[in-house]
């Protein structure tokens, strides 16, 4: 049977939802495909944002060969099948390769790519979660125009819905209704998924239409988009750390719930507590330190579900403790030095003098336990790098 977002995909630029950035009126894809000067782009977006739909959209406005494959199933071998057909056909007729996921191909079957799309035998449009600075390589990417696709709005996912209800011949309640597309996280195909799955269990006899309770009894659990080894990982992790550098517990524990629903590791996340303890609290409050460490060792002992507490205990703490980087960027000051001078010469004072040739070399002499000497290289005597005036953020 086929799905609902299948059934209801948009086949032209003026049916499409969303991304007007993009699609509107003078827009760069609608340009292109208006004037047919169609080029080989990467998508990178959200799912459910419309990659796959706008693919198809372009290949059918320019009338070109078609084909789909996703980087997680395919290999060389099918990646080598469709190039002879485009071959057959160059000259005649243009080919698009849609590569879906093109972030799973890996660096040798991403360069088998690039002479294809360097002579123009295929259009390729890859379609990606991840950044593609760090997943496609490079040379590849120079031959690409990246677009990049953002989740949809609710205005968006509103009219998604009222075509999908449409389609199924169904009523929606308006409750129902902001119950979908808050759901979605800004994937049409979740929203669309749900819609179906609820029409199909609890449509029949529905006169005021599919309700929240409807929703929820077809809903098994609540979908979060959180790649562990993704993009929205690393954004999580950062809206974390910077809202605890803020001293906003109330937003530090929404992220720590974020993380911690979607299973990730508490390691991972008691892990970044102990090293901000550090560098954003440092030296205004020693204790900072002592508190996250013990989280760990509480999340390492215990682990979940107990352990969320111990990470909701000290993110409060570190969120609300005062903040000083001042030994933090004494420190890279420091290495700063290390870098542009090298090993600079060690003051004779200060060196160990094991053997009676270094004594008389003068390694250690004059060397006093509690000096208040500069005791830096020559070259950077006078030098400070750490304040004590507390640098506070």
């Amino acid at each position: 049977m086929q799905p609902l977002a299948d059934k209801i995909r948009p086949k032209t630029l003026d049916e499409f939802v969303g991304q007007e950035h993009l699609v509107g009126k003078g827009k760069p894809i609608r340009r292109s495909v208006e004037t047919g000067q169609i080029h080989s782009m990467i998508f990178w977006g959200p799912p459910g944002s419309g990659k796959t739909t706008l693919a198809r959209i372009i290949a059918n406005e320019i009338e070109a060969q078609f084909f789909n494959l996703s980087a997680v199933s395919a290999g060389k071998a099918d990646v080598r099948k469709v190039m002879e057909q485009a071959k057959g056909l160059f000259g005649q007729k243009r080919t698009i390769l849609f590569l879906d996921e093109i972030h799973r191909f890996n660096k040798a079957q991403q360069d088998y790519l690039l002479p294809f799309v360097e002579t123009g035998t295929i259009i390729l449009i890859g379609a990606t979660t991840e950044n593609p600075s760090f997943e496609v390589i490079a040379p590849l990417l120079s031959r690409c125009q990246v677009f990049v696709l953002t989740e949809h709005t609710i205005d968006d996912l509103k009219k998604i819905v009222e075509r999908g209800a449409r389609e199924l011949k169904v009523a929606v309640s308006d409750e129902g209704v902001d119950f979908l597309v808050n759901f979605a996280n800004g994937d049409a195909r979740q929203t669309l998924n749900l819609l179906e799955a609820t029409t199909s269990l609890y449509a029949n006899g529905k006169r005021r239409g599919l309700t929240v309770e409807d929703f929820t009894k077809a809903l098994q659990s609540k979908y979060l988009r959180y790649d562990l080894l993704g993009e929205e990982h690393y954004n999580t992790i950062s809206a974390f750390i910077k809202s605890m550098r803020a001293s906003n517990p109330d937003a530090a524990l929404y992220y720590l719930a974020r993380m911690v629903a979607a299973g990730e590791d508490p390691l991972f996340i008691a892990r970044r507590m102990v090293v901000f303890a550090s560098e954003d609290i440092g030296m205004v409050q020693p204790t900072a330190l002592v508190v996250a460490n013990e989280v760990f060792r509480a999340c390492e002992t215990i682990g979940y579900p107990e352990c969320q507490e111990n990470l909701a205990h000290g993110v409060v703490y570190l969120a609300l403790a005062k903040k000083d980087r001042s030994a933090y960027d004494a420190y890279f000051r420091a290495l700063d030095d290390v870098k542009k001078y090298g090993n600079l010469p060690i003051p004779l004072n200060l060196r160990n003098a094991p053997t009676k040739l270094m004594k008389q070399l003068g390694y250690g002499k004059g060397y006093e336990k509690y000096s208040q000497e500069n005791l830096l290289p020559e070259k950077l005597k006078g030098k400070k790098y750490y304040n004590n005036k507390k640098e506070v953020e």
